[in-house]
């Protein structure tokens, strides 16, 4: 199998340094790392030390390494746009980990490079690809359940749990908006995923523990052309939890358990982690996918379909338009929060 040889522009996403784990652990997936760099030196020093890699002195010459066919750009927020521009137009393949940018100018600039290079360009959404979440769309796209009435997806974080979490990037506003905008993308792509673009959205956030920590709860109810309801409900300062999906559909229920990080913490072995019910059914119908039993595990398991994407195996697992949709449903909850009314999607 050849190799696709990758390197890494930023480590500030943690999730990225899981894939790198993977890639470099399992050498059949086929993707070598070769260089990294981040703006924070001892980040970017530290990350490269424990991988072998080499750790280079600033983005461009990164990108000029001949023996570099792709990038992952897990950087901070705000530097996704300026990164994709000049990773396009150096020729590289790009993975790009969640969320697509801050804005929807930084979007189109985004969406503008990856067309006008003509480069392969994948968002990292772990969630697109968790075999219980393929699942239950595979459910709901057999027809067997009919029409979907509502979908509510539960997505959470314990942040009062990690020591100097109010001190990060991820909380600052010139690098990544808040935690909302931050983490509550995940559940809010997983809707787009499952369901397409809705028609409008309703909102309320707001800050209810830590000032440091804006928007750590909030609730989005989406509405749908075809009049289904889909709500997105995130807290970022939960201890446990259980139920993370349920679907409504005209001809029985979906539920997904476990599907969050907290969740995850606490769940049985063994407990069910995706069943449903149709009218007639005698009994619940349990999924017989492997357990998941952690949240990394979920994460880690993105390499793989990065590395088959890179290979040209696979389609982007979203793609750069896609990544700008689910900013603009993102943002769309700030306006009707802000607002205080139903904001319509066009």
């Amino acid at each position: 199998m050849s190799e696709i040889r990758i390197g890494i522009l930023g480590f500030a996403h943690g999730h990225v340094g899981m894939y790198c784990d993977q890639w470099r652990n399992r050498p059949e997936l086929g993707v070598k790392l070769v260089a990294g760099w981040d703006h924070d030196a001892d980040r970017a020093a530290a990350n490269c030390a424990g991988r072998e890699m080499i750790c280079e002195s600033s983005v461009e010459t990164l990108l000029a390494r001949s023996d570099i066919d792709a990038v992952a750009i897990a950087a901070e927020t705000s530097m996704h746009a300026d990164l994709v521009e000049k990773s396009a137009e150096a020729g590289k393949a790009i993975v790009l980990q969640k969320p697509i940018c801050l804005t929807m100018d930084q979007a189109d600039r985004i969406v503008n490079a990856v067309s006008a290079n003509d480069v392969p360009f994948t968002m990292a959404w772990q969630m697109r690809v968790d075999p219980h979440n393929l699942q239950a769309k595979q459910l709901i796209e057999s027809g067997d359940f009919g029409k979907v009435f509502m979908i509510r997806r539960r997505h959470c974080l314990g942040t009062q749990f990690m020591a100097g979490f109010d001190q990060l990037w991820h909380v600052k506003p010139e690098y990544n908006r808040d935690i909302f905008a931050d983490d509550a993308a995940h559940p809010i792509d997983f809707i787009y995923w499952m369901l397409g673009m809705p028609t409008s959205v309703i909102a309320e956030m707001d800050t209810l523990l830590n000032p440091a920590v804006p928007n750590d709860n909030a609730i989005a109810v989406y509405r749908y052309a075809d009049g289904a309801f889909a709500e997105v409900s995130c807290t970022f300062v939960a201890v446990a939890g259980e139920n993370t999906l349920e679907i409504a559909c005209e001809n029985g229920v979906i539920i997904g358990n476990y599907g969050d990080a907290p969740s995850n913490a606490v769940k049985p072995a063994g407990a069910a982690q995706l069943k449903w019910y149709k009218h007639g059914d005698a009994a619940w119908t349990v999924s017989d996918l492997p357990e998941i039993t952690n949240q990394g595990e979920r994460i880690a398991g993105l390499a793989a379909p990065i590395a088959e994407f890179l290979h040209g195996r696979r389609p982007a697992i979203a793609t750069a338009e896609e990544g700008r949709d689910a900013l603009k449903l993102v943002l769309a909850c700030y306006d009707s929060a802000e607002q205080g009314r139903r904001i319509a999607i066009t």
